[in-house]
């Protein structure tokens, strides 16, 4: 494809989509949070003005992104690619462990987590690289394992931290990108068994995840215990019916829920404001899905065409697996419901993100909304 220099305004309806979102998200983080904020930490506002104070820099994080020429970005990939891989191997050095987990920098008030770096730099790297060498995909050896040994290494930190949802992610997130790029669909289907092998052993390795497993199966055998996370889900969005309790509402936030203002967020959506609610949200998700599928088709070079594919699918990816765990469609795992869960890091390269998408659409050819 022939790259096009003109700027046109950006996607709006995808713009407005995000705004949306993001609104709804803070009004959810001060909804599901306040209570556990008000009983932990003594000040009902604890979650909301953290959030407030990440928005301002995530915008301006999306304005950066959205202003320098995405080709640009291209070209600093393998840089990023380095500097995120460097992360991850110090997060396990000097990070601080919460839960069980070395999955974060702390720096007084503020949190870091190097796997959200690692999204977007799988993302651009893949991206950059593979809209130079796309020919050379036919090859399995040539073409697709060099990829393949950088997933792998990726992937053995972050399972080192442990951090299995982010491992999920970005090896989706790839595949998806490989596949745009012309990977033979023999191949995947060839690696798809070693993939579950592997995946199963990770699950049945580890006692935790293998409880998870089982109440996944049965969340009502020990409602008390390993279900109890999942039922009280349940119940959440069960009691919301058809137009929900109405926003600050909810009953299952006052420390039924552990976290609600986190990966289970959307159950307190889902009581607060009901079927009719969740299907709006959903819908605006799929708003933003399908403007970032267009943009992608209509990108003004190969480039810009994966990357946009490779943010769309991103968050297409965590909205699925968080609203399939959250609904007991699938095992818990810790995956953020982007634009709504609380969380810093996530926001900021989320919406950089977004800033990049945005960017790639003032490129391309297509009728505005």
């Amino acid at each position: 494809m022939a790259a096009n220099t003109s700027k046109k305004p950006f996607d709006f309806l995808l713009f407005m989509t995000v705004l949306i979102l993001l609104c709804l998200g803070s009004i959810m983080v001060f909804s599901a949070g306040a209570p556990h904020a008000n009983n932990v930490m003594g000040d009902t506002y604890h979650f909301i003005k953290k959030q407030l104070m990440y928005l301002p820099l995530a915008f301006l994080a999306m304005f950066v992104t959205m202003n320098i020429d995405y080709r640009k970005l291209g070209k600093w990939s393998p840089v990023f690619m380095v500097g995120s891989i460097a992360l991850l191997v110090l997060v396990l050095i000097f990070g601080k462990e919460l839960n069980g987990a070395k999955r974060w920098f702390i720096f007084g008030p503020l949190n870091f987590q190097p796997s959200e770096t690692a999204k977007l730099s799988v993302i651009l790297f893949f991206s950059y690289s593979l809209s130079k060498r796309r020919n050379q995909l036919s090859s399995f050896f040539r073409g697709l394992m060099p990829y393949l040994m950088i997933l792998g290494i990726i992937a053995a930190l972050l399972l080192k931290q442990p951090h299995l949802s982010a491992t999920i992610v970005i090896f989706g997130v790839a595949c998806i990108v490989l596949f745009a790029a012309g990977a033979k669909i023999t191949h995947f289907v060839l690696l798809s068994f070693p993939a579950v092998a592997g995946l199963v052993a990770l699950v049945l390795l580890f006692p935790y995840r293998r409880a998870r497993l089982i109440s996944f199966i049965n969340p009502f055998e020990d409602p008390s215990g390993d279900g109890y996370q999942v039922v009280q889900s349940l119940y959440a969005i069960g009691s919301g019916g058809l137009f929900g309790r109405g926003i600050g509402k909810s009953m299952q936030k006052f420390l039924y829920i552990p976290e609600p203002y986190n990966d289970f967020i959307f159950a307190i959506l889902a009581e607060e404001m009901g079927f009719i609610g969740v299907v709006a949200v959903l819908l605006l998700f799929l708003v933003f899905i399908w403007r970032g599928v267009k943009i992608s088709i209509n990108a003004p070079d190969t480039f810009g065409s994966l990357v946009a594919i490779g943010i769309t699918s991103l968050i297409a990816i965590q909205v699925i697996i968080n609203v399939a765990v959250v609904t007991s469609s699938m095992p818990v795992t810790g995956m953020p419901l982007p634009f709504f869960s609380h969380g810093g890091t996530s926001l900021i390269f989320l919406m950089s993100g977004i800033g990049i998408l945005l960017n790639i659409s003032r490129y391309s050819n297509y009728e505005r909304i």
